[in-house]
């Protein structure tokens, strides 16, 4: 039977995670059930379910939620490990329902903003390279499509999610200095890869999930649950009317004196 305590973090859950194992358990089993694909289907089979430009321009919308359940590669121990862990706590700590919104919410989030970074940039490149091969050859250089290859990328996996709930994990910690060393060593850390040359725009959507998770924690954190609101304030109500009893008693037992 699953029992619950409300605190002023959130809900924690009194039952071990459940949903966690299933969907890491799944995801490993399907990256092994896909490697056994011959090389093209599998490349077809990630690309048709991947949060790219190219399947969400043309209205795949449905890809923001498939593209969750597949991996490139069977997961390795320690990143799997490390799935477990941080989805394992999330789901302890607020319960199923709740963790599993923090991750769709990193998942797609950063896939949706992504993809207007990219179809920002596509955009500004096309403009340029339609004005530099119009003026040397003419509108048929400037009718090349540019930019092919990352439209048509291979984008899934478990990696968005999983920065958000690490965000939200670190920026709902209870006491303020771990928090704030928390939240700033991964922001730095999801930094560091933006500001080196090869960096791709995966490393700008970890960096987005983990903004977005430390947003999700930290109201979390500055809003407390409604019942714990409401029991603070009776509690402060009754401490209220203790005092005004207390100070009335006073009063009397003075009179009485006189």
């Amino acid at each position: 039977m699953r029992s619950t305590v409300r605190s002023g973090g959130g809900v924690r859950g009194g039952a071990l995670p459940w949903v966690t194992p299933l969907y890491v358990g799944a995801l490993q089993l399907g990256a092994y059930a896909t490697a056994r694909l011959p090389a093209r289907r599998r490349t077809e089979l990630l690309r048709a379910h991947s949060t790219n430009v190219a399947n969400l321009r043309a209205g795949r919308w449905g890809t923001l939620a498939t593209s969750a359940a597949f991996v490139e590669e069977p997961l390795p121990v320690a990143y799997g490990a490390a799935l477990l862990a941080a989805l394992g706590t999330a789901e302890a700590r607020w319960g199923a329902g709740r963790a599993t919104a923090v991750f769709a919410a990193g998942h797609v989030g950063a896939s949706l903003l992504v993809y207007a970074g990219l179809r920002g940039r596509s955009r500004a490149r096309r403009a340029a390279a339609e004005r530099a091969a119009t003026d040397a050859d003419g509108p048929r250089a400037a009718a090349r499509p540019a930019g092919g290859a990352t439209a048509h990328a291979i984008d899934v996996g478990a990696s968005y999610g999983f920065y958000a709930t690490l965000g939200a994990l670190a920026a709902s910690l209870p006491h303020r200095g771990a928090r704030a060393a928390a939240t700033g060593g991964l922001l730095a850390l999801g930094t560091a890869p933006m500001l080196r040359r090869g960096r791709t725009f995966t490393d700008a959507g970890h960096l987005t999930a983990l903004a977005l998770g430390v947003a999700i924690g930290a109201a979390r954190t500055a809003i407390p649950a409604p019942r714990t609101a409401i029991r603070r304030r009776g509690t402060a109500i009754r401490a209220h009317g203790t005092a005004i009893q207390g100070l009335r008693s006073a009063i009397r037992g003075r009179r009485t004196t006189a």
